[in-house]
Order: structure tokens, then C-alpha cells, then sequence
């Protein structure tokens, strides 16, 4: 950084200092943290601060060393374009719910799943006594058997599921009909010889259970094969497949966050991808330290997550997006003693310039903050602090 020189009507011609006159470095700038954290600061020794505007040079040589010896400094460039306000945030990514699985069969566990092992739709989940029990998508559970002439919620979840298994076709069979017909019973009939039960045409409690999900994905076997399946009893528990990353936001941050705002989740492995805040809680945990909600988020590329479950990674949230504006790293920030902010720019002759600057949008998470000054135009070079 060169020396700032103190104007005097004493100067001379060359408009070098009197030689009464000190010549005095520039004090070491402070850096400015964040919107939320800005303080006033005095950048400069005395009453005068940082001028409005100003323009300086290292004279000589000796006044570049004591600049140099005062505080190191770089460049950064004054960029322009899109700028979002982000919270950085440490989230957990895995899978969309738990569900466990409630056997109604009668006899001997004689198959089982693997924890990991991901059952679609009409596929069995596991066998008791030689026969399978199905997974059927619905959130009523099987706590009927289910026969021709009967209706209910449970019946239009049977109709739903074997329309979507392929068993019959919508003009066959209405997928959003509560009523047990004809069709719903030769679909049945379709389902049960398909899987290797016995064709009866009704769906009895021991042959099929109703989740939520289109597939689950086994996180946890409670059963053991060749024991009791004991009906009524958890036999194993799982997920959807559908991938989820949870954060537990600070309780005072909830109202700057909400569904329908896009992150960037940084991954174990370092890469990046998107997502977006699917729900916000409204009913705050109380943690060791503090009272958190839980803000849930789906990546938007769920295969860019890979298939780690529970692992931790970082999730910036975008809360606000400026397009078309010009930015800078916030420490290149100075405050004026009479308030406000200035940038330092230095121009292709090497000339510094204090050049008064408004702030907008501040980016936290990448150091960045919106800044729209007189003269200040992208790909200009500001000064900010060293390493």
C-alpha cells in the first residue's frame, strides 16, 4: 500500500510534503465482518478520519517502504452480477422419514431384508412362513381385510396402488374410487398370482402393508429369521429413498428462512449442488446451547448426493437475490469518520483513490457485499488486506 501524504499549502512545486513535514503511513485497515455486524470505525489517526475523496501516491521509494512496513496488502477485483444474501448453516443429509414396519402375519420369520436394501412398491418386504407380505404405497395402514362390496380410504389407497403397479388400467378401474368392485378384485387376483400368494381376490391384513412411500429403503431389522413373527410387533423400520438434508436453525434465524429458498449444499467429499428449503418448523427444540427449528431441504439433483446416509455437510441459504450489480470482498470496506463506507481503487497508473461507496446485499458466506459508488465500474482493482 503506498503512504498517504498530508496536503499542506507549504508543498512544493512537485507536490512532495515541506521538509518540515512527516510523512505518515497509513494505519493498518480493519476488516468489515457482515451487514448484521457492521460497527463505526475511525480508519485513520486524528479528527479527520478518511476524506470523502482523495487521491495519493508513494513519492518515493522510502515512503513505499513505509508503506509497505505499516500493512500488507493485495488486490481484488470489483466484479459484477448476481449477489445472494447467505447463511451458512451445518446440516445432516439423509433420507425422507421413518417408517416402521408393522407385521399381521401369523407364524415363523422365514425372510428378511437387509438394513440398506430397497423394496419398490408390490414387491415383498419379507416372508413369514413361506409367504410374502407386500409393500403397498398409502398412508391408511391394512387394518381390514379387504373384499368386493367394501369401501373406505383404505380401499381407494388398494385401487391407487394396483392402477400405478400396472395390475389395471385407468379406464378399468378409477384409482381415485373408495369402492371394492369387480375390477378392483381380478386386479387383486393379478397382484397375488404376480408375488406367489394364494389367488382369493381379497387382501387380507397377513399379505400386504400400506406405507407412504414408493419404495423403502431398510434402515433397521428388529426381526430375526426362523423366530416368532408376532403379529403386531415391528419387524424392521426404513426410509423413502427420497434424499433430505436437515438443518436445526437457530430459533431467532427462522423468519429470515423459508420454503422456496435455494442453497448450496457443499458435500463430505467437497463438491457442490442445489437444492432448495422444502419446510420450516414452527415449533422450536430446546438444544444444549440454544433453541433451534428444524428446516428440512430436497437437493435438486438427488444423485449428486451420492448415498451417504446421516453424514454432515454445509448448507448455504439464499434468503435474497440482486442481479446486475457490482460487488466487492467486504474487508475492502473503510469506514469514514463522518459515517459511511469508501473502497480504495487503484487505477492502471498505480494511482489510489478513496472512492465513497453505498452498501446493499451483503453475501456472508462468500465475504462479498453489494456496493454502487461514483466512478466505480467492474473489473476495477480495490485494495483489501493480506494474508
Amino acid at each position: 500500500m503506498t503512504a498517504t501524504q498530508i496536503p499542506s499549502e507549504n508543498a512544493d512545486a512537485f507536490g512532495g510534503p515541506p521538509p518540515e513535514e512527516e510523512v505518515r503511513p497509513r494505519r493498518p485497515r480493519r476488516r468489515v465482518r457482515a451487514a448484521a455486524i457492521v460497527v463505526a470505525l475511525v480508519a485513520a489517526g486524528g479528527a479527520a478520519g478518511i476524506a470523502a475523496t482523495g487521491t495519493f501516491d508513494a513519492k518515493t521509494k522510502d515512503d513505499a517502504a513505509i508503506a509497505s512496513a505499516a500493512t500488507a496488502t493485495s488486490l481484488a477485483k470489483v466484479t459484477q452480477g448476481t449477489l445472494s444474501a447467505r447463511t451458512q448453516q451445518n446440516g445432516t443429509l439423509g433420507y425422507v422419514g421413518d417408517h416402521p414396519v408393522i407385521n399381521n402375519a401369523s407364524g415363523t420369520v422365514t425372510k428378511l431384508p437387509a438394513v440398506g436394501e430397497a423394496i419398490d412398491q408390490g414387491k415383498a418386504l419379507y416372508w413369514v412362513s413361506g409367504k410374502p407380505v407386500v409393500l403397498l404405497k398409502g398412508s391408511v395402514p391394512l387394518y381390514r381385510d379387504l373384499s368386493r362390496g367394501m369401501e373406505g380410504a383404505d380401499v381407494q389407497q388398494l385401487n391407487a396402488a394396483l392402477v400405478a403397479l400396472g395390475y389395471a388400467t385407468k379406464d378399468e378401474l378409477d384409482p381415485t374410487s373408495d369402492y371394492f368392485s369387480r375390477a378392483t378384485r381380478r386386479a387383486v387376483l393379478e397382484l397375488q398370482d404376480a408375488v406367489g400368494l394364494k389367488e382369493t381376490g381379497q387382501l387380507t391384513t397377513a399379505e400386504a402393508v400400506f406405507l407412504p412411500v414408493d419404495a423403502l429403503r431398510v434402515t433397521k431389522v428388529d426381526g430375526m429369521v426362523g423366530g416368532a413373527a408376532g403379529s403386531g410387533g415391528v419387524l424392521l423400520r426404513g426410509s423413502s429413498t427420497k434424499r433430505q438434508v436437515t438443518v436445526a436453525l437457530n430459533a431467532s434465524q427462522q423468519a429470515s428462512v423459508k420454503a422456496g429458498d435455494k442453497v448450496l449444499i457443499t458435500l463430505p467429499n467437497g463438491k457442490s449442488t442445489e437444492g432448495v428449503v422444502s419446510a420450516v418448523g414452527k415449533v422450536a427444540t430446546k438444544t444444549d446451547q440454544s433453541m433451534t427449528v428444524e428446516v428440512l431441504i430436497e437437493p435438486l439433483d438427488a444423485k449428486a448426493t451420492g448415498e451417504l446416509d446421516q453424514a454432515p455437510v454445509q448448507v448455504a441459504i439464499v434468503s435474497e437475490t440482486v442481479n446486475d450489480v457490482l460487488s466487492v470482498p467486504v474487508d475492502s470496506l473503510l469506514a469514514r469518520a463522518g459515517g459511511g463506507y469508501a473502497v480504495e481503487v487503484v487505477g492502471e497508473d498505480g494511482k489510489h483513490t478513496l472512492v465513497p461507496v453505498t452498501t446493499g446485499l451483503f453475501d456472508n458466506s462468500a465475504g462479498t457485499v453489494q456496493v454502487t459508488g461514483e466512478g466505480l465500474r467492474a473489473g476495477q482493482n480495490v485494495v483489501v488486506p493480506g494474508s
